[in-house]
């Protein structure tokens, strides 16, 4: 099953949203409507009862002149087809007097219910009609000039105003079809207008391949969401890009350090089955031989140590480290490399990391390996610990010819070395500074060199302090 747009489910989404809230706001005004119009009836009611209040004070004297002149009376309803005056005596049960307005002259008997009233007080009570329609009334009782109590009662008649109201609803009802057809076309644009970057994304991401990832998202005119999103992308396509190109290149430079070797190994072979040879030149050829296979397999073991630290398999788990015992340990083991050379290695400082002991130990060693095999003889290679606020720093020094300022940058790129013919010779294979720089890395640190020509070279193993 096709999932659907991602723009028609937010355009349904608002949709029903809208549709929701379009019908609270419809019945948030259907009650504000009914109680305005409840409040303007009884205002209506009292006002109008106050008219006849006033009438009855100044033309009326007894309850024979209310039931022989009720013309002032009939003043005040006529005109309002709605109002309903009734007109009742003190005595109980209570008798009607005089009716006018609506239902005038229809009998005797009170088609309204008789309220039970013992103030003066205006009071107001909503009832029924036959019609099923509500009608408000207003009941006062009235002393005349004779001192005769009276009860007039003003009755409305609400009809119109359930007419408004059902206006009103059938109305909304017939509005709001629309309303939302207007409202979800315009949240389906709005959402179809904005998911427009997205499709920009799709196309990058379509045109991406393992042999062109120069493609980049455009970043300006983006909303702040989506602007990180390319930002990050970008970022992401731009390391992969570095990863792939550092990843070809190592191909690159992996067969051409295999090739030489190899070509080495096969044209030795090649010429020494050339013709026949006595026993002790064939045994020259294989020493020959197995040297170039011992720097091929050096090589390659160091390959497998690259990757396994650059990407490994499982977390490592890291403990604490003495970089001082690490350090005359590692001193120890080249003792008699430096003593060929006429040369001493000295420690000094202290200092605890977290890390891989054995990694720290593959660190130290290729950084002091280097130090003996290009310091100058007689000369002293150290090894100063230093801890800081926040880093503990082991610092590989020789004296030597030193290293020029164009080359640092790239001293720890795979394969890359300063004379590559004297290296061959003295069987390096350009992995060592690679490996220390993973090393570091993988231990959250960073190795960093700085060299003077003819003077001191220093190699820095940067930890982080250990916590």
């Amino acid at each position: 099953m096709r999932s659907a747009r991602l723009s028609v489910k937010l355009g349904i989404t608002v949709t029903a949203m809208c549709a929701v809230l379009v019908l609270v706001m419809a019945t948030f005004a259907l009650a504000s409507i009914w109680r305005q119009l409840d409040i303007q009836a009884k205002d209506g009611l009292e006002e109008k009862l106050s008219q006849v209040e006033h009438s009855l004070a100044e033309g009326s004297s007894s309850i024979a002149d209310i039931v022989l002149h009720p013309h002032n009376l009939r003043d005040q309803i006529i005109g309002h087809d709605n109002l309903t005056l009734t007109i009742m005596d003190s005595s109980i049960p209570r008798k009607r007097l005089l009716r006018l307005g609506e239902g005038e002259g229809e009998g005797d008997e009170v088609e309204q219910p008789v309220p039970k009233i013992n103030t003066s007080a205006l009071e107001f009570k909503e009832i029924n009609s036959a019609e099923g329609f509500e009608t408000l009334m207003a009941y006062k009782l009235i002393r005349l000039k004779n001192d005769q109590q009276i009860l007039v009662i003003l009755t409305l008649d609400r009809r119109s105003d359930y007419t408004l109201l059902k206006a009103y609803v059938k109305s909304t009802l017939i509005a709001l079809p629309l309303i939302l057809l207007l409202v979800g076309g315009c949240a389906w644009w709005v959402v179809h207008r904005g998911l427009k970057p997205l499709r920009a994304f799709r196309r990058v991401a379509e045109s991406i391949s393992a042999r062109d990832l120069s493609h980049r998202m455009k970043v300006q005119g983006l909303p702040e969401e989506l602007s990180d999103l390319a930002h990050a992308v970008n970022f992401m396509l731009h390391r992969l890009d570095g990863d792939v190109q550092q990843l070809a290149q190592f191909s690159d430079d992996l067969a051409h350090e295999l090739r030489s070797p190899m070509n080495n190994l096969m044209g030795t072979a090649q010429v020494t089955l050339s013709r026949e040879r006595p026993p002790h030149e064939y045994k020259q050829v294989l020493e020959s031989c197995t040297e170039e296979l011992e720097r091929l397999s050096r090589m390659v073991s160091q390959m497998l140590f690259l990757a396994s630290v650059s990407q490994p398999s499982a977390p490592l788990t890291f403990s604490s480290v003495d970089l001082q015992d690490e350090a005359y340990k590692v001193s120890e083991l080249f003792a008699i490399a430096a003593e060929e050379k006429k040369m001493s290695v000295e420690v000094s400082g202290e200092g605890k990391v977290l890390g891989d002991k054995l990694m720290i130990q593959r660190a130290i060693s290729n950084l002091l390996s280097n130090a003996i095999r290009h310091g100058s003889p007689g000369s002293i290679v150290t090894l100063g610990l230093s801890t800081l606020a926040d880093e503990v720093i082991l610092a590989v020094s020789n004296v030597g010819e030193g290293i020029e300022a164009e080359h640092l940058p790239r001293l720890f790129d795979r394969f890359y070395r300063v004379h590559p013919s004297r290296s061959r010779q003295q069987g390096g294979a350009g992995l060592g500074l690679a490996i220390v720089r993973s090393i570091m890395s993988l231990h959250e640190g960073r190795v960093t060199a700085r060299s003077e020509l003819g003077r001191i070279t220093t190699f820095s193993l940067i930890f982080p302090k250990a916590t």
